[in-house]
């Protein structure tokens, strides 16, 4: 499979309009963010598609590369957690990028043996690291934020956050007030036109 940037986001822009898009304009979605959109992104089924799955990880990369050293990636279940998992393994034998996961509701513990406070799973995140965020969908950027909320709490760094598609709908600016950039690998505009 090619690796040239503009054919693989091509490839992954096919493949979330063929196995995640749903356009219904008279029988509109709520959204997790309570909006009501005509379009409906159900990342699930890409990042468990094996060759999109692989195209998500070289396109994170891409994006990784540029930001410098990165100690951990992760974000928010449940979304998050397959994403997560792809990025950790596409970085490759050697690598020592870490992989956390953010609870919508603590558990009441942190990782028994990671030394993470109630909410926090996965790798040791630890003060001073910096981490990127990731993400399937941003529409408004605030399940994201409030993940960035309780990362900085313990003395990260959160340098950025990746998202498989930007619904176009405010995010951007939501993380740009924030001091967080946003790295969108596709658009709502890649899949559904303006």
């Amino acid at each position: 499979m090619a690796h040239n940037p503009s054919e693989v986001k091509l490839q992954l822009s096919e493949n979330v309009k063929r196995l995640a898009y749903l356009y219904s304009p008279d029988d509109q979605f709520t959204l997790a963010s309570g909006r009501r959109s005509s379009h409906f992104f159900d990342m699930k089924p890409v990042m468990m598609d094996p060759e999109s799955a692989h195209l998500i990880g070289i396109m994170a990369h891409e994006i990784l590369k540029g930001l410098g050293e990165v100690n951990a990636v992760g974000g928010l279940e449940l979304g998050a957690v397959p994403l997560t998992g792809i990025v950790i393994a596409k970085s490759g034998k050697g690598s020592k990028l870490r992989g956390f996961i953010v609870r919508k509701e603590p558990k009441g513990r942190g990782g028994r043996k990671t030394g993470n406070p109630p909410g926090i799973e996965g790798s040791t995140v630890q003060e001073g690291d910096r981490v990127v965020l990731l993400e399937d969908v941003t529409t408004t950027g605030g399940s994201a934020i409030k993940c960035a909320d309780v990362l900085e709490e313990v003395g990260c760094h959160v340098i950025g956050c990746i998202t498989i598609l930007d619904r176009e709908e405010g995010g951007v600016t939501a993380f740009r007030e924030r001091g967080i950039p946003l790295f969108p690998l596709l658009r709502k505009s890649d899949i559904a036109g303006n």
